[in-house]
């Protein structure tokens, strides 16, 4: 080899090296300046089940000039709408409440006139209320059918019966924990780092009370129970899904 070209190879050489240089330089200081990195990550797991839980409200109302004969009524057609519901539904969980006696005045309102003269009480008016919790969904048109022949359906809302729902709890902490554990890979992979690098230093679930269920709505107070006890079509009703979800946020650092 001629001194010019053992010249030209030295020259290459040191180019060739002084190039790839940076690029192990550059990877070096990546790993050097994520050690010790604290990283904040959230993460999110949702499921989502059929209702399979109903709640009822029944109620009964009735008006009478004689507050007794109202009272007499209420008690007797409560007492044979719990009978109803007990036969079609032997499973279900009955709660009665809110029984409550007011009296009518002359102006249709209850209390005294805005010049503060007394009205006349020309009736009394006595409720009272039965909720019905039951997970016999498929009963449940007839069963209200049968019970509107002597009271009202005040109100109706589906959703999980417990059991569903601690199933359910556990299946959103799970995919919430695998979303986690994902998008540390994730971070990692970015950060030019390995995810066996990243120790979790805490997990925080429900970190923002993100989560909350779905808040019953009041039902509506019924005026006047039915007066007639012919028989009642059965109603149609679908008892939809429920949505759970949750988020959890989790530090971890790189060691």
């Amino acid at each position: 080899m001629s001194r010019l070209n053992a010249k030209l190879f030295s020259i290459l050489v040191c180019t060739t090296l002084f190039a790839m240089e940076p690029v192990g330089a550059q990877t070096a200081a990546s790993t050097e300046q994520s050690h010790g990195t604290l990283v904040v990550v959230p993460a999110y797991g949702e499921v989502t089940h059929a209702n399979d839980q109903a709640h009822i409200t029944l109620s009964i109302e009735e008006q009478d000039k004689d507050k007794a004969s109202a009272a007499s009524r209420v008690n007797l057609k409560m007492k044979q709408g719990i009978e109803i519901v007990k036969q079609g539904d032997p499973s279900a969980v009955l709660k009665t409440r809110g029984y409550y006696t007011y009296a009518v005045y002359d102006s249709g309102g209850v209390g005294s006139a805005p010049n503060n003269n007394p009205k006349q009480a020309i009736g009394w008016r006595v409720g009272q209320y039965l909720d019905v919790t039951t997970t016999n969904l498929g009963a449940l048109p007839k069963l209200v059918a049968a019970a509107q022949q002597t009271m009202s359906l005040n109100g109706l809302q589906f959703d999980l019966a417990p059991a569903t729902s601690k199933k359910l709890d556990q299946q959103r902490i799970e995919a919430a924990y695998q979303n986690l554990t994902e998008r540390i890979g994730f971070i990692a992979k970015a950060m030019g780092r390995n995810a066996s690098d990243a120790l979790l230093q805490s997990v925080d679930f429900e970190a923002t009370g993100a989560y909350a269920p779905p808040m019953a709505q009041p039902a509506a107070m019924a005026r006047f129970a039915s007066k007639s006890a012919a028989p009642v079509e059965e109603p149609s009703f679908e008892p939809g899904e429920t949505t759970q979800q949750l988020r959890i946020v989790a530090n971890i650092k790189f060691k």
